[in-house]
């Protein structure tokens, strides 16, 4: 299974100045990713597993890189050379490891380190300083709509979407096959086990059982960071947020016996598992969007494919109905903020935002806002093929972008400011965008 992160891996190994955190969730396939570019990149490889080898702890014992290097030479039988990948897989099990990363990048830089944890940063929220400055973090998320097809063995129209633009829109036979297959990719969602059982399978029914498994899982995982909040207000949350992506939060909305706070707690505690993301409010007055944050937000979940299974959506109303319409457009409100994500670089943490107006009369409200090259653009995602798009007009008229953003299973094309892009080629925004301005100019 091929993941385009793996090119920053590579571009990581090549200007090569720091030891190396992915951060993800649990089961986006953070290991196999490691893994893989190791065998593929390095001639050796050397991986610590701190939750299955708990021993391993003890080599961190001593800050000193020498010492470190020795003692895993001698357990491991091996030698460390420059060409040599050393994996510290589930680091959030050794605090003392993840320290021992600044001092690798003081002492010994030529040495290709990388860390993974589900749950990083719950290690740095409660039991240490971030080494900031003498590490780097990389973002990893569910597989894209883009790998997915890669998965299912279409690069080519992955190639053909990346050739087409406002003056060669897509024929319908493509359109009718790609929506086909975003529906398909709209159930499974992007996590690897989910897509490798319904490859190996043919399946959605195995595939769902993986999806039931996963979200136990996550179940599981409660009790390691709940400490400080009930577990019953995490288990709440979590079921709540699926069901609420399209919907700027109330805390009584999500449970009306329990209190504001310990809702905000949950709802924060998830956020650090990266089960959740949230999508801030802004005025959209300027750069950078978080200054003119609100203090109102939504919230999307980790994958589209777990969304809808908490949801009790079945797969055939998924295939036979429209994406845009299945609860009220949460589906595929919650399938281009996962796209947006990924589309950023990985290196950074970049936030989602949406905007908002409240007058009486008048309230208005855009999905997501955007930047690129300096420019903020407002993108819709919740009204179909047709519609007056009036949250998106008043958003024009007052803040006065280049133009507006309409995502939806329309086909591709620019009228009246709004660039229209199919959900399908969400990956192709940038590019689209870049498009429209030489056009324009």
């Amino acid at each position: 299974m091929e993941r385009t992160v793996t090119s920053q891996l590579q571009a990581w190994r090549k200007s090569h100045r720091s030891p190396l955190l992915v951060r993800g969730a649990r089961q986006v396939g953070k290991s196999y990713v490691i893994e893989k570019f190791g065998r593929e990149e390095f001639r050796n490889m050397i991986t610590i597993n701190f939750d299955l080898h708990p021993e391993y702890k003890l080599v961190f014992d001593s800050p000193d890189p020498g010492f470190i290097i020795t003692q895993i030479e001698l357990l491991q039988k091996v030698q460390i050379t420059k060409d040599t990948l050393i994996f510290l897989d589930e680091i959030q099990e050794c605090p003392a490891a993840i320290q021992s990363l600044r001092y690798f990048k003081e002492l010994h830089p030529d040495l290709f380190i990388i860390g993974a944890g589900s749950l990083l940063e719950f290690a740095f929220a409660r039991e240490m300083k971030v080494p900031v400055g003498r590490i780097q973090f990389l973002n990893i998320w569910p597989l894209t709509f883009y790998e997915f097809l890669m998965a299912y063995g279409e690069e080519k129209i992955i190639k053909h979407l990346q050739t087409i633009g406002l003056r060669n829109p897509i024929s319908e036979p493509v359109h009718q096959k790609l929506t086909s297959l975003l529906s398909i990719y709209g159930i499974l969602g992007g996590m690897p086990e989910v897509i490798v059982t319904y490859l190996t399978t043919g399946s959605l029914v195995q595939a769902s059982y993986v999806q039931e498994s996963l979200i136990e899982t996550y179940f599981r995982d409660f009790s390691k960071y709940g400490r400080t909040v009930e577990l019953s207000h995490l288990q709440t949350a979590f079921d709540a947020i699926p069901r609420m992506v399209s919907e700027q939060i109330k805390y009584v909305n999500i449970d009306r016996e329990s209190r504001s706070r310990e809702i905000k707690n949950a709802l924060s505690l998830l956020t650090l598992a990266r089960v959740i993301h949230p999508v801030f409010c802004t005025d959209a007055s300027g750069l950078p969007l978080g200054a003119g944050k609100k203090n109102r937000m939504k919230y999307i979940f980790l994958d589209i494919g777990l969304m809808q299974h908490i949801c009790g959506i079945e797969a055939e109303i998924v295939i036979k109905k429209d994406l845009m319409q299945i609860n009220r457009g949460a589906l595929a409100e919650q399938y281009v903020g996962q796209e947006l994500l990924s589309c950023e670089d990985p290196f950074l943490n970049s936030p989602l935002f949406f905007w908002a107006r409240d007058q009486k009369g008048s309230s208005s409200e855009v999905d997501y806002c955007i930047t690129r090259k300096g420019r903020i653009y407002p993108v819709e995602v919740k009204s179909g093929t047709t519609g007056k798009l009036r949250s998106l007009r008043i958003f024009l008229e007052e803040k006065d972008p280049p133009f507006g953003i309409r995502f939806s299973l329309g086909n591709l094309g620019y009228h009246d400011r709004i660039l229209s892009i199919p959900l399908y080629m969400t990956a192709e925004t940038d590019r689209l965008i870049e498009e429209c301005h030489t056009d324009l100019h």
